[in-house]
């Protein structure tokens, strides 16, 4: 049978959803996807994913070598429409290729989007707090853990506390306990520290925020909650009630003066 087109006139909305947040990941990455469905998606915010080729274990180097692929991989997040935040889903990346240079490379293929960082976000986040003085707990080797250590000193945060937990796959990372990773999270705040930034996009630390504040009885902000937080923000959108997120979720996200 050959088909009949209708005639009737069809209206269209400017976008097919409200408010676009872009996620670039690791070709690696177990947990940025769950995290961002659970915490950011919904009836007025649309995700849209692209991947950058990423080899473990997890060091200065290998960390290093995305930052050409980032502006690629940005260019595939709807080509040629405007976003309203791209996340560069990866702590210790963007450490290591430092946030500005994520922020130029994406630029370079997506002008004008503002762009989410992990360590940003945390820094952010913890800063909207009043936290000066925090303890930081990671998955990584030392090497690697030492950088982020360094990137919090250098933006004015005491660290009261560095604890790692020497591993180099971020597979492994995402494959670690709620369970394991709450009682980590415990053992690893410092009893003078104001907060816990639990560091590494792969880790699941943001189911597990709400119980580990619970037990410690301070801020607890984990960088896949941090980047959803800040995304939200960027999109002028309040989070779904009953997330569990912690009190982060409650916290307006102020925009930079």
């Amino acid at each position: 049978m050959t088909p009949s087109v209708l005639s009737l006139p069809l209206a269209f909305d400017a976008r097919a959803i409200e408010k676009r947040v872009g996620l670039i990941l690791l070709s690696t990455d177990h947990s940025t996807e769950a995290d961002f469905a659970r915490l950011v998606a919904g009836p007025r915010v649309g995700l849209f994913a692209t991947r950058v080729e990423y080899a473990n274990p997890v060091t200065h180097e290998n960390l290093r070598r995305m930052e050409p692929r980032l502006g690629a991989a940005a260019a595939l997040l709807l080509p040629d429409e405007p976003l309203d935040a791209i996340c560069f889903s990866c702590t210790s990346a963007s450490v290591a290729i430092g946030d500005a240079a994520v922020e130029a490379a994406i630029a370079a293929a997506k002008p004008g989007v503002p762009v989410v960082t992990p360590p940003g976000a945390a820094a952010r986040a913890l800063s909207q707090f009043g936290a000066r003085r925090i303890s930081l707990l990671t998955p990584y080797t030392v090497e690697t853990t030492s950088g982020i250590a360094d990137y919090f000193e250098a933006r004015g945060f005491d660290l009261a506390s560095v604890i790692c937990l020497e591993l180099e796959d971020d597979r492994d990372m995402a494959r670690i306990s709620t369970a394991s990773l709450i009682e980590a999270a415990v053992a690893a705040t410092h009893g003078e520290a104001e907060a816990l930034f639990v560091s590494c996009t792969a880790l699941r630390s943001a189911l597990i925020v709400a119980d580990v504040e619970a037990r410690i009885g301070r801020p607890v902000v984990a960088s896949n909650q941090a980047t959803a937080w800040a995304c939200l923000g960027l999109c002028g959108v309040a989070p779904e009630p009953g997330l569990n997120a912690g009190r982060l979720f409650d916290m307006p996200f102020q925009l930079a003066t």
